[in-house]
């Protein structure tokens, strides 16, 4: 489990140019002497362990160490704490021992307590960590960057991650097959794994040394202890492991892994009269296969064919009124399970400015909703059948890490071109509403220097086949990307210089690099954007962007300064996630932290930070200067607060191809409490606030949640949360009149509601029910519409916006429109209103019935509807979620895992 990193980031603003830059000059020139850090570090010895062949008969992995083959090696302990008291001796002792044979590694646990009765069996989800557990990481490969995690609780629940960027990146999504076992005596607990060696990577030799290190957590005292020492401050992980030797004449075993599996499915919803589609219940049974063949003892083909993700959970409710994309992470297990490899982050996480989720390869954009929708319209008679997902034809990995240091990653996948059926009155038809799609991504890294140093470069590629297909001449016939990123360290690890840079490349039809040229994501047409230009005529927009930064993390001095860029015409969205182009980003952070407990803290964390953002023709977006802090107490408790003064402020976006628009300076506030997480009862709350000083907008949120843990095997969440939105200047439409463009905005009230509950129950650590429900509404209501002046940068908002009389404003009920008279000429618009309600729930029965293979029985519900916004908020989302217009489907899914 990764160890804990307190997070240093929040954002706020200098309050004019000259204090901006006089502060981040300041910090630049500072930087290097906060880099320094007076405390002198502890240098641990690195520790050795020596295994051992088995000579004679296997352990039987029951939990009880105590079979003849573990006498062939002793106990190593001496494990020291490395939370929250760095190098003290641990509470309780904990002792380790490994061996192995031709197959399979073998690691047993002495788990001392001197209160047996008082260890935590709490039991979990897999990769949860429930209560007390043990773990050890194996670098098979010795490359001092990646390793593989195994680690089980006390109450028999695994959980395993592999491990990159030298810790700095935990993959909880591969799930390798291996055994554990554990026993509660009246000495403590006791553990046993058996890993088979086909789940790990490793070269041939007559003698080899890997990585090694183990953690245990003491739950009770919230303490983790390391069999190889390691300071707080220092940098790095498993480039500080110990080492495992004595492993003699190991064949690396080469992976076959065949997962066939089968899936009957019935989905029942509400019938709708004359919709030839909507009969009330659809079923479904199909069948796939997954595999994984290792190429070599380095390498390892992953293919997947017509996959099916019945048992995923749904993605959380979300409702935007900026325009921008939503962010929803991949839960999907193929593309879930190694993706670390294609990570190619476009950003430094402290970058700000919202791009902290922009990234190269997006899996979400493989088998999404079609491009293209076809509606029906009941009053012609006219109904169709549209698909919700593009279908996965197959997809393929093949990815490993070389003994030379040389980590490969590649991807394949095809989507089918997908058809809507359309009835006309009894007569049917199709239109195609997606092609027939290649998705590609090639990733390549190579270690110098121990791992210390690595470059790499990366390449994606979208082919589209549209020839057919007029219908989708807005879609891009082709999009591809490259890039190169490095990373050096030096010092012990403590410094660092990373950065990136990539070129992207999309074509196609006029029509559809028009779009591009138009679309929110780029706005060529903003009119005073000197520096842009659309061209109809262009069937090909380019583009980069890239990363540059410099920071130092050991010690109790951190920092980290860099820049980011997105040139105008760099798009990636076909097979990546950007949230805007045409920007600049400097960014700088500084912390001071106290890792070890002092007075009444556990570990304290101060920090600032700074940014700014300009466009490429050299407009300032914003200026950002903030400080914050987090805090962990020795009574167990976390709190964090911070602030920003936000002194400028520009959005390209706002009107959505209009001139860039000023927004009023303001400042945000954040605060939250969490209660000892150790208790079977725990409660927190977070809230947030941002106005501007002319109260031209607020925003305000508050998140409460809380958990019980009634039984070892049981655990109950609820998690709801409640944000206010009130904007004078949101964008409603806009038209063309003699003078050029009228924007039209309103004052907005959006109200938002959810909650998410969850209940887990174990009968065995193998065997689990879980749910998961999420109620969502959001609601929003329009008044005092306003004409944009055109006086985009004025400082003053109402030298922005002219409000129109009430007289000007009338609301025409039966059309649903509203009717405005101004002096370019009357005009109408479509009632903004909206009551967004959404209701999201899956239940889940997994059973792991041998180690790989399973049977899930899934039961989800679904409702989407529009309520009346003139309605209360939660008398709104009851009258609907409640109702009787709710899909439940019921999956029964089978997977038999066969492995040698």
């Amino acid at each position: 489990m990764q160890p804990p990193i307190p997070a240093f980031v929040v954002a706020v603003h200098s309050p004019n140019m000259k204090l901006y830059l006089l502060v981040s000059l300041s910090l630049i020139l500072s930087l290097p002497v906060f880099g320094q850090d007076s405390t002198e570090q502890v240098v641990y010895p690195q520790r050795g362990y020596d295994t051992e062949r088995i000579a004679g008969q296997a352990p039987v992995i029951d939990g009880s160490p105590y079979d003849a083959a573990w006498d062939g090696v002793a106990w190593s302990g001496g494990y020291v704490q490395f939370e929250p008291n760095a190098g003290a001796a641990p509470t309780q002792e904990t002792r380790i021992k490994i061996l192995y044979d031709d197959r399979n590694l073998y690691v047993a646990f002495r788990c001392l307590d001197t209160e047996p009765e008082k260890i935590e069996q709490r039991m979990g989800r897999r990769d949860q960590f429930p209560g007390d557990w043990v773990e050890v990481n194996i670098d098979s490969y010795h490359d001092k960057r990646t390793a593989f995690s195994f680690t089980v609780s006390a109450s028999g629940v695994k959980g395993d991650e592999f491990v990159s960027n030298d810790g700095n990146s935990w993959d909880s999504s591969w799930n390798p097959i291996w055994e554990a076992k554990t026993q509660i005596d009246s000495a403590g607990w006791t553990a046993e794994m058996r890993i088979p060696l086909s789940q790990l990577r490793f070269s041939s030799g007559a003698d080899q040394v890997w990585g090694i290190q183990s953690t245990r957590m003491d739950f009770r005292m919230e303490e983790r202890s390391l069999w190889q020492p390691q300071e707080r401050n220092a940098s790095g992980w498993v480039s500080r492991f110990g080492e495992l030797r004595g492993l003699k004449d190991l064949q690396p075993r080469r992976t076959v892994e065949l997962q066939p599996y089968v899936v009957a499915q019935r989905a029942t919803y509400p019938e709708e009269p004359g919709n030839p589609f909507a009969n009330g219940s659809d079923n479904r049974l199909s069948a796939g296969l997954d595999a994984r063949i290792g190429v070599t003892n380095d390498l390892t083909l992953d293919l997947t064919i017509n996959p099916d993700f019945g048992q995923v959970e749904a993605d959380p409710g979300a409702l935007n009124l900026d325009g921008y994309q939503v962010f929803f992470r991949e839960q999907r297990p193929f593309f879930v399970e190694g993706q670390n490899i294609f990570d190619f982050n476009l950003s430094s996480a402290e970058a700000g400015g919202g791009h902290t989720s922009d990234q190269l390869f997006y899996s979400r954009r493989i088998g999404g909703s079609p491009h293209r929708v076809v509606s029906s319209d009941a009053a012609r008679s006219y109904y169709v059948d549209q698909p919700v997902n593009t279908t996965i034809l197959g997809a393929a990995k093949f990815s490993g890490k070389t003994s030379s240091g040389l980590s490969v990653g590649l991807l394949e996948s095809v989507t089918e071109r997908e058809m809507a059926t359309i009835d006309l009155a009894g007569e049917r038809s199709e239109s195609v509403v997606e092609p027939l799609t290649n998705f590609q991504v090639g990733r390549i890294q190579q270690d110098f220097r121990g791992g210390d140093t690595y470059v790499g470069a990366i390449l994606t590629g979208v082919q589209r086949s549209l020839t057919d297909d007029p219908e989708l001449g807005f879609l891009h016939r082709e999009a591809y990307s490259g890039g190169v990123d490095f990373n050096h360290r030096w010092k012990d690890r403590a410094w660092y210089v990373a950065g990136n840079t990539v070129l992207s490349s999309v074509s196609g039809s006029k029509e559809a690099i028009l779009e591009t040229q138009t679309g929110f994501e780029h706005f060529f047409q903003r009119p005073d954007a000197d520096h842009l230009e659309v061209d109809s005529s262009a069937t090909r927009l380019n583009g980069s962007s890239g990363m540059l930064k410099v920071g130092n993390v050991g010690g109790n001095f951190i920092f980290e300064t860099g820049a980011t860029w997105r040139s105008p015409g760099f798009e990636i969205n076909d097979i990546g996630f950007m949230r805007n182009a045409d920007e600049i980003n400097y960014f700088g952070w500084m912390a001071r932290r106290w890792q070890n407990p002092f007075s009444i803290f556990r570990r304290l964390q101060v920090n600032g930070n700074v940014y700014s953002t300009f466009d490429f023709g050299g407009t300032l977006l914003q200026q950002t200067f903030n400080v914050n802090s987090h805090a962990n107490f020795k009574n167990f408790m976390r709190v964090g607060a911070g602030a920003s003064y936000i002194a400028y402020r520009a959005s390209k976006t706002d009107l959505r191809g209009g001139p860039t628009l000023r927004i009023s300076p303001g400042a945000e506030y954040f605060a939250y409490v969490n209660s000892d997480q150790r208790k079977k009862v725990t409660v927190g709350a977070e809230g947030y606030e941002y106005r501007t000083f002319d109260g031209t907008q607020l925003e305000r949120s508050v998140g409460l949640w809380t958990s019980w843990q009634p039984l070892d095997a049981a655990s109950v969440s609820l998690s709801p949360s409640y944000s206010v939105l009130r904007r004078a200047d949101q964008y409603v439409d806009q038209r063309d009149v003699a003078s050029g463009t009228s924007y039209l905005v309103a004052t907005v009230d959006q109200q938002t509601f959810s909650t998410t509950v969850r209940f887990t129950y174990n009968l065995t650590p193998d065997l689990t029910l879980q749910y998961y429900g999420q109620p969502f509404i959001s609601r929003g209501r329009y008044q005092d519409f306003k004409g944009f002046s055109g006086e985009a940068m004025a400082e003053a908002f109402g030298s922005r916006f002219v409000s129109y009389p009430s007289g000007d404003v009338t609301y025409d009920g039966e059309e649903g429109i509203y009717r405005i008279t101004s002096p370019d000429g009357d005009f109408t618009v479509d009632d903004p209103d909206f009551n967004f309600i959404q209701f999201r729930s899956n239940m889940v029965v997994r059973w792991e019935y041998r180690p790989g293979s399973e049977i899930f029985l899934v039961w989800s519900q679904g409702n989407t509807a529009s309520g009346n916004p003139g309605e209360g908020l939660l008398r709104s989302l009851g009258s609907n979620v409640f109702s009787d217009e709710v899909r439940n489907t019921f999956l029964v899914k089978a997977t038999y895992r066969w492995y040698r």
